[in-house]
């Protein structure tokens, strides 16, 4: 028996989680685990709940099982269900979406779906986060033309039959994005390149006291570079992106670099000037 969890940050009413939570319910030899948000925590990254103490609360999916909300946060999630908080339930596999919304290239250091994926890597569990591009074909945070999660469901479903099969080094999770539409193909990716078109926008001055203002500061929808062989360029084409992930956030080369600056002199010279004054 493959103990799976099932997490997403869109909350656990998001229809995404929902016809995954299906799918997945019909793998033989699965049993489903659901624990998520009960709103939504999209862009909260690996933020945690350390300062109060965390709700729970049973929900019922009306099909005859049960899942848990909570009012943490995605890797909040993943900890409560590593920690024993469903009876008789152990963490082999996290799965994470199906997010409303791809999540490609840089786009990853702020998803609350890889982030809870990422949580499982901390743990020692394989892990999947799976996200939809919407139905606009947009490749930011918009929900133009609203979502179609089956092929996304089917698709994930299919890699957790096949889990403990996969050529994967430890430590690596997979981050799957699935184009609008029907996928031509299916590729092995590397993260690709955003580009930002940010903008800082006043909606409100408040003269106060005290004066204050406030701020959007999102801007059009993102663009990015397009290089062959990445996961955003693959969404363009129209097939499926599958980009192994790890933790280790070291640029190794860079330890050998630094390593030729004498960065304890720095240490030294900071300690004589002080003693000097």
């Amino acid at each position: 028996m493959l103990d799976v969890l099932l997490t997403n940050d869109d909350g656990i009413d998001a229809e995404g989680l929902q016809v995954l939570r299906r799918a997945l319910l019909q793998i033989e030899g699965v049993r489903l685990g659901v624990i998520a948000p009960d709103g939504n925590r999209s862009a909260t990254a690996r933020s945690i709940t350390t300062r109060r103490p965390l709700w729970v609360e049973e929900v019922d999916f009306g099909d005859g099982s049960v899942g848990y909300a909570t009012d943490g946060t995605p890797v909040d999630c993943v900890r409560l269900a590593s920690l024993g908080a469903i009876d008789g339930f152990d963490v082999d596999v996290v799965v994470a979406g199906i997010n409303h919304g791809a999540n490609l290239g840089d786009d990853i250091t702020y998803s609350g779906t890889v982030a809870a994926a990422l949580e499982g890597l901390v743990l020692g569990l394989p892990a999947i986060a799976i996200s939809q591009q919407s139905s606009g074909r947009t490749f930011g945070y918009s929900s133009d033309g609203g979502f179609t999660f089956d092929v996304a469901a089917e698709f994930a479903a299919s890699l957790i039959e096949r889990i403990e099969e996969m050529p994967m080094p430890p430590q690596t999770l997979l981050n799957v994005n699935v184009p609008a539409g029907a996928p031509n193909d299916v590729e092995v990716t590397t993260l690709g390149k955003r580009i930002y078109r940010d903008e800082l926008r006043l909606e409100h001055i408040d003269h106060g006291p005290p004066a204050r203002r406030r701020y959007w500061i999102y801007g059009d929808d993102p663009g990015f570079q397009e290089e062959p062989g990445t996961d955003l360029a693959a969404i363009a084409s129209g097939a499926i992106a599958v980009t192994p992930l790890h933790f280790d956030l070291t640029y190794r080369p860079g330890v050998q670099m630094l390593r030729t600056f004498d960065l304890a002199g720095l240490l030294k010279a900071r300690s004589k000037r002080s003693r000097a004054s």
